[in-house]
């Protein structure tokens, strides 16, 4: 999962939101460096993380790339998966994506300091509205010509793009399958059974 599913997965609340974030970009064990909750958080985004990595529909996912590409799919489901959230985005949520997306980038804006490179990161997120942004199919591939280049094979993700456009259905449909289990898992955690 991407930025846009951590942040729905992780729980409504300012701390949650948050460390579903952090958990892209603070590493090593948690030592009390965060408040509680949003330590919390970045444990359910790891955990969210390692579940969906070993689950068999996303292996199915990925098993409908071609062998030359199994090695980077799970990168590009990862954003993929959030161009589907934000296309269904009121089948899985109540608040309209677009007043979901400015509450994060205002709480972001809030924050005196950010973790590691998410202070860059966040800057670029609300200049161009990623989250909303991730319904249009074209940004997908600008997201992963950005991340393209962080890997040491630049333009390594392009070689998706053909495959991506042919199984464009099922792998929405391995979205739709998997999402709500997500959800489930999700809402079993310590940090989200608070909120109950």
């Amino acid at each position: 999962m991407n930025y846009l599913a951590h942040l729905h997965l992780g729980g409504p609340e300012p701390e949650q939101l948050l460390g579903s974030l952090y958990g892209d970009f603070v590493k090593g064990p948690l030592k009390g460096e965060f408040p509680p909750q949003v330590e919390a958080a970045i444990d359910l985004h790891r955990r969210l993380d390692g579940y969906t990595d070993r689950h068999p529909l996303v292996h199915q996912a990925r098993s409908r790339f071609s062998g030359k590409l199994w090695r980077y799919s799970g990168i590009v489901l990862d954003v993929f998966f959030d161009h589907c959230l934000a296309c269904h985005w009121t089948a899985y949520a109540s608040t309209p994506l677009p007043q979901f997306t400015q509450q994060v980038y205002h709480l972001l804006q809030e924050q005196e300091r950010l973790p590691g490179r998410l202070e860059k990161t966040a800057a670029y997120m609300i200049a161009d509205d990623w989250l909303v942004s991730y319904q249009d199919f074209a940004v997908i591939r600008q997201a992963l010509n950005g991340i393209s280049r962080r890997l040491r094979q630049p333009g390594l993700l392009d070689h998706f793009w053909p495959e991506l456009e042919q199984n464009y259905q099922a792998l929405t449909e391995d979205f739709h399958q998997l999402y709500p289990q997500l959800q489930a898992f999700a809402l079993e955690h310590p940090s989200r059974n608070q909120q109950r």
